[in-house]
């Protein structure tokens, strides 16, 4: 019986609201999907990236790359860290300044591939709260119109035209604070794997280019005896 009257407060809700409704509505689904889809992505991704640069960096100062491009082959499907790491490793024999650049343009592609649908559910943000205000300015001509009309003004006559300023603007305010939220959640998400990326590269790309200090040997120390 509760769920019943929640349905029918919300229809009721969505009825009162106006045309303004309609809008509204399809920003809300779009938000929902939106994040959704993005949380799926960024979850299907693993973005963690101090792993494989552990163990790549032992493979490098073994010689090895060889086998590090066996180890990250496997796991560039669904880590995209793995997928920037192996092109370093492709670009090696090219230099220091193309292997970065290389790096950086791969990262680059991985970044905005994780910032799909980010900027819509910016401009959703921005959007529903001024639909949200476009109707709370129609139910107040309404409300103006229906003093205007009557001979006799009480709170009934202008009460739909309140209704539907309030509830417009109601429902614009929380898809825009549900978008900002996601947003900011998932650009937080982006911005660590983006630091980490360029930190972990930075250091194995230090590995691979700058030669290993030979080890000091240590010398014999003879005693001799003094006749």
């Amino acid at each position: 019986m509760d769920a019943v009257n929640v349905s029918f407060s919300l229809m009721e809700l969505f009825r009162m609201g106006g045309v303004f409704m309609w809008p509204l509505l399809f920003f809300s689904v779009a938000v929902i999907a939106i994040s959704l889809e993005r949380a799926i992505y960024i979850g299907y991704h693993n973005l963690r990236m101090d792993d494989l640069g552990k163990v790549l960096a032992g493979y490098i100062r073994e010689g090895n790359l060889a086998q590090g491009r066996e180890y990250l082959s496997p796991l560039a499907k669904r880590r995209m860290g793995a997928r920037i790491l192996l092109t370093m490793i492709d670009r090696a024999g090219l230099g220091e300044h193309r292997m970065e650049r290389a790096v950086e343009t791969e990262a680059l592609s991985r970044i905005n591939s994780l910032e799909n649908g980010l900027n819509f559910l910016t401009a959703l943000g921005s959007i529903s709260p001024l639909t949200g205000f476009l109707g709370t300015v129609s139910g107040m001509i309404g409300a103006f119109r229906s003093i205007a009309e009557a001979t006799e003004v009480n709170a009934q006559i202008v009460a739909n035209g309140i209704y539907e300023a309030l509830i417009t603007t109601v429902f614009g305010l929380i898809i825009a604070i549900i978008a900002m939220i996601f947003h900011s959640i998932f650009s937080h998400i982006v911005d660590k794997f983006s630091a980490d990326v360029e930190q972990t590269c930075s250091e194995l790309i230090t590995e691979m280019t700058v030669p290993q200090a030979p080890r000091p040997q240590i010398r014999e120390m003879r005693f001799h005896d003094d006749h």
